[in-house]
Protein backbone atom coordinates (compact mmCIF):
# COMPACT_ATOMS: atom_id res chain seq x y z
CA UNK A 1 0.00 0.00 0.00
CA UNK A 2 1.07 3.62 0.23
CA UNK A 3 3.95 3.13 2.62
CA UNK A 4 6.62 4.47 0.32
CA UNK A 5 6.85 8.02 1.70
CA UNK A 6 9.23 6.83 4.38
CA UNK A 7 11.41 5.26 1.72
CA UNK A 8 11.15 8.45 -0.36
CA UNK A 9 12.48 10.52 2.53
CA UNK A 10 15.60 8.32 2.46
CA UNK A 11 16.67 9.24 5.96
CA UNK A 12 16.64 6.96 8.97
CA UNK A 13 15.27 8.40 12.17
CA UNK A 14 15.28 7.15 15.72
CA UNK A 15 12.09 7.16 17.76
CA UNK A 16 12.92 8.07 21.36
CA UNK A 17 11.00 8.61 24.56
CA UNK A 18 10.20 12.19 25.50
CA UNK A 19 12.40 13.88 28.07
CA UNK A 20 13.59 17.23 29.26
CA UNK A 21 15.04 19.19 26.38
CA UNK A 22 18.35 20.97 26.58
CA UNK A 23 20.60 22.56 24.03
CA UNK A 24 23.99 21.09 23.16
CA UNK A 25 26.93 23.44 23.63
CA UNK A 26 30.35 23.16 21.99
CA UNK A 27 31.98 21.24 24.83
CA UNK A 28 29.12 18.73 24.90
CA UNK A 29 29.35 18.29 21.15
CA UNK A 30 33.05 17.50 21.42
CA UNK A 31 32.31 14.98 24.15
CA UNK A 32 29.57 13.33 22.05
CA UNK A 33 31.71 13.10 18.94
CA UNK A 34 34.62 11.78 20.98
CA UNK A 35 32.56 8.67 21.76
CA UNK A 36 32.03 7.70 18.11
CA UNK A 37 35.20 5.69 17.47
CA UNK A 38 34.81 3.67 20.67
CA UNK A 39 31.18 2.85 19.94
CA UNK A 40 32.03 1.82 16.38
CA UNK A 41 34.67 -0.56 17.70
CA UNK A 42 32.14 -2.15 20.06
CA UNK A 43 29.60 -2.50 17.26
CA UNK A 44 32.25 -4.10 15.07
CA UNK A 45 32.86 -6.66 17.81
CA UNK A 46 29.16 -7.49 17.97
CA UNK A 47 28.41 -7.61 14.23
CA UNK A 48 31.69 -8.50 12.57
CA UNK A 49 31.14 -5.61 10.13
CA UNK A 50 34.39 -3.91 9.10
CA UNK A 51 35.05 -0.29 10.01
CA UNK A 52 36.19 1.17 6.71
CA UNK A 53 36.36 4.85 7.61
CA UNK A 54 35.38 7.36 10.28
CA UNK A 55 31.81 8.66 10.41
CA UNK A 56 31.45 12.46 10.03
CA UNK A 57 28.97 13.94 12.51
CA UNK A 58 27.45 17.28 13.36
CA UNK A 59 24.84 18.90 15.61
CA UNK A 60 21.67 20.06 13.85
CA UNK A 61 18.84 22.39 14.94
CA UNK A 62 15.11 21.67 14.68
CA UNK A 63 14.68 24.19 11.87
CA UNK A 64 17.53 22.57 9.95
CA UNK A 65 16.02 19.10 10.45
CA UNK A 66 12.72 20.26 8.97
CA UNK A 67 14.53 21.98 6.11
CA UNK A 68 16.57 18.83 5.50
CA UNK A 69 13.47 16.62 5.39
CA UNK A 70 11.59 18.95 3.08
CA UNK A 71 14.55 19.07 0.72
CA UNK A 72 15.00 15.30 0.78
CA UNK A 73 11.30 14.85 0.05
CA UNK A 74 11.66 17.06 -3.02
CA UNK A 75 14.75 15.19 -4.19
CA UNK A 76 13.35 11.73 -3.67
CA UNK A 77 9.81 12.09 -4.98
CA UNK A 78 7.62 14.31 -7.15
CA UNK A 79 4.44 16.19 -6.17
CA UNK A 80 2.49 13.76 -8.37
CA UNK A 81 3.86 10.75 -6.51
CA UNK A 82 2.93 12.31 -3.19
CA UNK A 83 -0.56 13.10 -4.54
CA UNK A 84 -1.07 9.49 -5.57
CA UNK A 85 0.23 8.16 -2.25
CA UNK A 86 -2.14 10.46 -0.39
CA UNK A 87 -5.04 9.51 -2.66
CA UNK A 88 -4.40 5.81 -2.05
CA UNK A 89 -4.52 6.23 1.71
CA UNK A 90 -7.76 8.20 1.40
CA UNK A 91 -9.41 5.62 -0.87
CA UNK A 92 -8.66 2.89 1.67
CA UNK A 93 -10.00 5.12 4.44
CA UNK A 94 -6.71 5.14 6.34
CA UNK A 95 -6.48 8.95 6.55
CA UNK A 96 -9.11 11.72 6.50
CA UNK A 97 -10.11 13.27 3.19
CA UNK A 98 -8.49 16.60 4.12
CA UNK A 99 -5.19 14.96 5.15
CA UNK A 100 -1.95 16.57 3.89
CA UNK A 101 0.50 13.66 3.63
CA UNK A 102 3.68 15.59 2.80
CA UNK A 103 3.23 18.15 5.59
CA UNK A 104 2.22 15.58 8.19
CA UNK A 105 5.14 13.31 7.32
CA UNK A 106 7.70 16.10 7.71
CA UNK A 107 6.11 17.38 10.93
CA UNK A 108 5.99 13.88 12.39
CA UNK A 109 9.56 12.96 11.53
CA UNK A 110 10.86 16.34 12.73
CA UNK A 111 9.22 15.81 16.10
CA UNK A 112 10.49 12.24 16.46
CA UNK A 113 14.10 12.82 15.46
CA UNK A 114 16.82 12.51 18.08
CA UNK A 115 19.59 11.66 15.66
CA UNK A 116 19.78 10.37 12.12
CA UNK A 117 22.21 8.98 9.62
CA UNK A 118 21.95 10.34 6.09
CA UNK A 119 23.10 7.42 3.96
CA UNK A 120 23.09 9.59 0.87
CA UNK A 121 25.73 11.98 2.27
CA UNK A 122 27.30 9.36 4.60
CA UNK A 123 26.98 11.71 7.55
CA UNK A 124 25.41 11.46 11.00
CA UNK A 125 23.41 14.22 12.68
CA UNK A 126 22.46 14.67 16.32
CA UNK A 127 19.68 17.10 17.11
CA UNK A 128 20.53 19.92 19.49
CA UNK A 129 17.38 19.24 21.54
CA UNK A 130 18.14 15.57 22.21
CA UNK A 131 17.85 14.94 25.98
CA UNK A 132 21.17 13.94 27.49
CA UNK A 133 19.69 10.68 28.80
CA UNK A 134 18.83 9.51 25.28
CA UNK A 135 21.91 10.89 23.52
CA UNK A 136 24.04 7.75 23.89
CA UNK A 137 21.31 5.32 22.72
CA UNK A 138 20.59 7.61 19.76
CA UNK A 139 24.29 7.72 18.90
CA UNK A 140 24.63 3.92 19.06
CA UNK A 141 21.52 3.43 16.91
CA UNK A 142 22.71 5.74 14.15
CA UNK A 143 26.25 4.40 14.24
CA UNK A 144 24.69 0.98 13.73
CA UNK A 145 23.30 2.36 10.47
CA UNK A 146 26.63 3.92 9.53
CA UNK A 147 28.55 0.69 10.10
CA UNK A 148 26.02 -1.35 8.14
CA UNK A 149 26.18 1.22 5.34
CA UNK A 150 29.96 0.82 5.08
CA UNK A 151 29.47 -2.91 4.49
CA UNK A 152 26.13 -3.11 2.66
CA UNK A 153 25.26 0.25 1.00
CA UNK A 154 21.91 1.10 2.56
CA UNK A 155 20.79 3.46 -0.20
CA UNK A 156 21.10 0.68 -2.76
CA UNK A 157 19.47 -1.79 -0.38
CA UNK A 158 16.32 0.28 0.11
CA UNK A 159 16.01 1.21 -3.56
CA UNK A 160 16.15 -2.45 -4.58
CA UNK A 161 13.01 -3.09 -2.55
CA UNK A 162 10.83 -0.37 -4.04
CA UNK A 163 9.16 -2.71 -6.52
CA UNK A 164 6.98 -3.89 -3.63
CA UNK A 165 5.40 -1.52 -1.10
CA UNK A 166 5.21 -4.27 1.51
CA UNK A 167 8.73 -5.40 0.64
CA UNK A 168 10.00 -1.84 1.13
CA UNK A 169 8.56 -1.77 4.63
CA UNK A 170 10.17 -5.13 5.37
CA UNK A 171 13.56 -3.75 4.30
CA UNK A 172 13.08 -0.69 6.49
CA UNK A 173 12.40 -3.08 9.35
CA UNK A 174 15.69 -4.84 8.60
CA UNK A 175 17.64 -1.57 8.82
CA UNK A 176 15.84 -0.05 11.79
CA UNK A 177 15.41 -3.35 13.57
CA UNK A 178 19.09 -4.16 13.38
CA UNK A 179 20.12 -0.70 14.60
CA UNK A 180 17.57 -0.94 17.45
CA UNK A 181 18.84 -4.41 18.40
CA UNK A 182 22.42 -3.18 18.43
CA UNK A 183 21.46 -0.24 20.60
CA UNK A 184 19.75 -2.56 23.09
CA UNK A 185 22.62 -5.07 23.07
CA UNK A 186 25.25 -2.36 23.45
CA UNK A 187 23.51 -0.91 26.51
CA UNK A 188 22.88 -4.39 27.93
CA UNK A 189 26.58 -5.30 27.65
CA UNK A 190 27.55 -2.10 29.44
CA UNK A 191 25.40 -3.37 32.32
CA UNK A 192 27.00 -6.80 32.19
CA UNK A 193 24.03 -8.43 30.44
CA UNK A 194 23.02 -9.52 26.95
CA UNK A 195 19.78 -9.89 25.02
CA UNK A 196 20.77 -13.51 24.47
CA UNK A 197 20.54 -14.25 28.18
CA UNK A 198 17.95 -11.63 29.21
CA UNK A 199 14.89 -11.99 26.94
CA UNK A 200 12.91 -9.65 29.20
CA UNK A 201 15.19 -6.81 28.06
CA UNK A 202 14.13 -7.46 24.48
CA UNK A 203 10.43 -7.17 25.26
CA UNK A 204 11.04 -4.07 27.35
CA UNK A 205 12.93 -2.41 24.50
CA UNK A 206 10.27 -3.23 21.90
CA UNK A 207 7.53 -1.95 24.19
CA UNK A 208 9.43 1.25 25.02
CA UNK A 209 9.74 2.10 21.32
CA UNK A 210 5.98 1.84 20.82
CA UNK A 211 4.96 3.53 24.07
CA UNK A 212 7.69 6.18 23.99
CA UNK A 213 6.61 7.56 20.64
CA UNK A 214 3.09 8.10 21.98
CA UNK A 215 4.34 10.81 24.33
CA UNK A 216 4.77 13.24 21.44
CA UNK A 217 1.77 15.48 20.57
CA UNK A 218 2.19 15.41 16.77
CA UNK A 219 2.55 11.62 16.82
CA UNK A 220 -0.53 11.22 19.01
CA UNK A 221 -2.65 13.30 16.62
CA UNK A 222 -1.68 11.32 13.51
CA UNK A 223 -3.91 8.61 11.98
CA UNK A 224 -3.28 5.06 13.19
CA UNK A 225 -1.69 4.12 9.85
CA UNK A 226 1.11 6.70 10.09
CA UNK A 227 1.74 5.95 13.75
CA UNK A 228 2.04 2.22 13.17
CA UNK A 229 4.13 2.40 10.01
CA UNK A 230 6.54 4.74 11.80
CA UNK A 231 7.12 2.50 14.83
CA UNK A 232 6.83 -0.90 13.09
CA UNK A 233 10.36 -0.96 11.59
CA UNK A 234 11.86 -0.28 15.02
CA UNK A 235 9.78 -2.44 17.36
CA UNK A 236 8.94 -5.40 15.12
CA UNK A 237 12.24 -5.09 13.25
CA UNK A 238 14.02 -5.42 16.60
CA UNK A 239 12.19 -8.68 17.38
CA UNK A 240 12.84 -9.99 13.86
CA UNK A 241 16.58 -9.27 14.10
CA UNK A 242 16.69 -11.07 17.42
CA UNK A 243 14.96 -14.13 15.96
CA UNK A 244 17.55 -14.32 13.16
CA UNK A 245 20.38 -13.73 15.62
CA UNK A 246 19.19 -16.61 17.81
CA UNK A 247 19.56 -18.94 14.81
CA UNK A 248 22.67 -17.56 13.15
CA UNK A 249 24.52 -15.52 15.78
CA UNK A 250 26.98 -13.04 14.23
CA UNK A 251 26.18 -14.16 10.67
CA UNK A 252 22.66 -12.80 11.18
CA UNK A 253 23.73 -9.18 10.68
CA UNK A 254 24.90 -9.74 7.13
CA UNK A 255 22.29 -12.40 6.31
CA UNK A 256 19.27 -10.09 6.68
CA UNK A 257 20.82 -7.79 4.06
CA UNK A 258 22.03 -10.59 1.81
CA UNK A 259 18.65 -12.34 1.92
CA UNK A 260 16.15 -9.70 3.02
CA UNK A 261 12.57 -10.51 4.04
CA UNK A 262 10.07 -9.95 1.24
CA UNK A 263 7.02 -8.99 3.27
CA UNK A 264 5.87 -7.59 6.58
CA UNK A 265 4.50 -11.07 7.24
CA UNK A 266 8.07 -12.36 7.37
CA UNK A 267 8.96 -9.61 9.85
CA UNK A 268 5.96 -10.34 12.06
CA UNK A 269 6.37 -14.12 11.81
CA UNK A 270 10.07 -14.97 11.40
CA UNK A 271 9.24 -18.64 10.80
CA UNK A 272 7.86 -17.60 7.40
CA UNK A 273 11.19 -15.90 6.67
CA UNK A 274 13.15 -19.04 7.54
CA UNK A 275 10.81 -21.23 5.47
CA UNK A 276 10.93 -18.84 2.51
CA UNK A 277 7.14 -18.42 2.31
CA UNK A 278 6.36 -16.05 -0.55
CA UNK A 279 3.27 -13.81 -0.63
CA UNK A 280 0.42 -14.91 -2.87
CA UNK A 281 -0.56 -12.64 -5.75
CA UNK A 282 -4.37 -12.45 -5.92
CA UNK A 283 -5.91 -11.19 -9.16
CA UNK A 284 -7.47 -7.74 -9.01
CA UNK A 285 -11.07 -7.12 -10.08
CA UNK A 286 -11.49 -5.47 -13.46
CA UNK A 287 -13.27 -2.24 -14.33
CA UNK A 288 -15.72 -3.21 -17.12
CA UNK A 289 -15.48 0.09 -18.98
CA UNK A 290 -11.95 1.45 -18.54
CA UNK A 291 -12.17 3.90 -21.44
CA UNK A 292 -10.65 7.24 -20.39
CA UNK A 293 -9.11 5.79 -17.24
CA UNK A 294 -5.40 5.73 -16.43
CA UNK A 295 -3.81 3.39 -13.90
CA UNK A 296 -1.97 5.83 -11.61
CA UNK A 297 -0.87 3.38 -8.91
CA UNK A 298 -0.56 -0.28 -8.13
CA UNK A 299 1.20 -2.23 -5.45
CA UNK A 300 1.00 -4.70 -2.62
CA UNK A 301 -1.18 -4.68 0.47
CA UNK A 302 0.74 -6.51 3.17
CA UNK A 303 -0.21 -8.16 6.43
CA UNK A 304 0.67 -4.97 8.29
CA UNK A 305 -1.59 -2.88 6.02
CA UNK A 306 -4.52 -5.24 6.49
CA UNK A 307 -3.88 -5.45 10.23
CA UNK A 308 -4.08 -1.67 10.59
CA UNK A 309 -7.21 -1.50 8.41
CA UNK A 310 -8.87 -4.16 10.58
CA UNK A 311 -7.97 -2.44 13.84
CA UNK A 312 -9.17 0.93 12.64
CA UNK A 313 -12.58 -0.31 11.49
CA UNK A 314 -13.24 -3.62 13.28
CA UNK A 315 -11.20 -3.43 16.46
CA UNK A 316 -7.97 -4.83 17.86
CA UNK A 317 -9.39 -8.27 18.64
CA UNK A 318 -10.39 -8.85 15.03
CA UNK A 319 -6.97 -7.65 13.95
CA UNK A 320 -5.24 -10.16 16.20
CA UNK A 321 -7.51 -13.00 15.13
CA UNK A 322 -7.64 -12.43 11.37
CA UNK A 323 -4.54 -10.61 10.10
CA UNK A 324 -2.03 -13.47 10.78
CA UNK A 325 -3.96 -15.51 8.20
CA UNK A 326 -3.07 -13.05 5.40
CA UNK A 327 -1.46 -14.69 2.36
CA UNK A 328 -1.19 -11.87 -0.14
CA UNK A 329 -2.74 -8.59 -1.23
CA UNK A 330 -2.73 -6.13 -4.12
CA UNK A 331 -4.33 -2.86 -5.15
CA UNK A 332 -4.53 -0.44 -8.07
CA UNK A 333 -5.96 3.03 -8.60
CA UNK A 334 -7.66 3.98 -11.85
CA UNK A 335 -8.22 7.69 -12.46
CA UNK A 336 -10.49 9.49 -14.91
CA UNK A 337 -9.62 13.19 -15.09
CA UNK A 338 -12.69 14.51 -16.90
CA UNK A 339 -15.06 14.01 -15.25
CA UNK A 340 -12.96 13.42 -12.12
CA UNK A 341 -13.27 9.91 -10.75
CA UNK A 342 -10.93 7.49 -8.96
CA UNK A 343 -11.62 3.77 -8.75
CA UNK A 344 -9.93 1.50 -6.21
CA UNK A 345 -9.26 -2.11 -7.19
CA UNK A 346 -8.34 -4.32 -4.23
CA UNK A 347 -7.76 -8.04 -3.66
CA UNK A 348 -6.61 -9.97 -0.60
CA UNK A 349 -6.02 -13.70 -0.20
CA UNK A 350 -6.27 -15.65 3.07
CA UNK A 351 -4.83 -19.00 4.09
CA UNK A 352 -8.22 -20.48 4.83
CA UNK A 353 -11.71 -20.07 3.32
CA UNK A 354 -13.19 -19.52 6.79
CA UNK A 355 -10.97 -16.49 7.38
CA UNK A 356 -11.71 -15.17 3.90
CA UNK A 357 -15.41 -15.37 4.76
CA UNK A 358 -14.80 -13.63 8.05
CA UNK A 359 -12.86 -10.85 6.33
CA UNK A 360 -15.58 -10.50 3.68
CA UNK A 361 -18.06 -9.75 6.47
CA UNK A 362 -15.65 -7.44 8.25
CA UNK A 363 -14.95 -5.49 5.08
CA UNK A 364 -18.63 -4.54 5.02
CA UNK A 365 -17.94 -2.75 8.34
CA UNK A 366 -14.94 -1.03 6.77
CA UNK A 367 -17.09 0.39 3.98
CA UNK A 368 -19.89 1.45 6.34
CA UNK A 369 -17.50 3.31 8.61
CA UNK A 370 -15.10 4.89 6.13
CA UNK A 371 -17.90 6.40 4.03
CA UNK A 372 -20.41 9.04 5.08
CA UNK A 373 -23.11 7.35 3.00
CA UNK A 374 -23.54 3.74 1.90
CA UNK A 375 -26.47 2.17 0.09
CA UNK A 376 -26.61 -1.63 -0.33
CA UNK A 377 -28.31 -2.62 -3.57
CA UNK A 378 -27.73 -6.38 -3.40
CA UNK A 379 -26.21 -8.73 -0.85
CA UNK A 380 -25.56 -12.45 -0.54
CA UNK A 381 -23.13 -14.79 1.19
CA UNK A 382 -20.49 -14.00 -1.44
CA UNK A 383 -21.35 -10.58 -2.88
CA UNK A 384 -22.05 -7.07 -1.63
CA UNK A 385 -22.96 -4.34 -4.11
CA UNK A 386 -24.18 -0.79 -3.83
CA UNK A 387 -23.10 2.83 -3.79
CA UNK A 388 -20.94 4.82 -1.40
CA UNK A 389 -18.89 7.97 -1.32
CA UNK A 390 -17.41 8.43 -4.77
CA UNK A 391 -19.46 5.88 -6.70
CA UNK A 392 -20.64 2.31 -6.96
CA UNK A 393 -18.89 -0.67 -5.37
CA UNK A 394 -18.80 -4.46 -5.56
CA UNK A 395 -17.20 -6.72 -2.95
CA UNK A 396 -16.90 -10.43 -3.75
CA UNK A 397 -15.80 -13.58 -1.95
CA UNK A 398 -14.33 -16.30 -4.14
CA UNK A 399 -12.77 -19.19 -2.27
CA UNK A 400 -9.91 -17.74 -0.21
CA UNK A 401 -9.93 -14.35 -1.96
CA UNK A 402 -11.88 -11.17 -1.22
CA UNK A 403 -11.98 -8.50 -3.94
CA UNK A 404 -13.41 -5.00 -3.93
CA UNK A 405 -14.03 -2.50 -6.71
CA UNK A 406 -14.93 0.95 -5.35
CA UNK A 407 -15.81 4.23 -7.05
CA UNK A 408 -17.31 3.09 -10.37
CA UNK A 409 -19.58 5.44 -12.27
CA UNK A 410 -22.25 2.79 -12.85
CA UNK A 411 -23.49 -0.23 -10.87
CA UNK A 412 -21.01 -3.10 -11.04
CA UNK A 413 -22.25 -6.55 -12.04
CA UNK A 414 -20.91 -9.54 -10.05
CA UNK A 415 -18.37 -11.74 -11.83
CA UNK A 416 -19.65 -15.32 -11.97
Amino acid sequence: MAIRVKAFVLVLLLVVAAGAQSGVDVSQAREIFGEIDGILKDLHDITGFRIKHRVPAEIITRDKVKEFLEQRMKEATSPEEIRVEELTLKKFGLVPQDFDLAKNTVDLLTEQAAAFYDFHRKRMFITDWTPSATREPALVHELGHALADQNVNLEKFIKQGQKSDDGSMARLAVMEGQASWLMAEYLARKAGQSLATSPALLDTMAHSIESGASEFPVFESEPLYLRETLTFPYSQGLLFQNAVYERMKQKAFEEVFRRPPVSTQQILHPDTYFSGLQPARPVLPQLADAHGYKRIADGTVGELDNAILLEQYAGREERKAVSPHWRGGAYALMEHRSPERVVLLYAVEWDDAAFATRYFKLYRQVLEKKWKQMTVESESATTLAGAGDGGHFLVQLTGNVVTSLEGAENPVAPVR
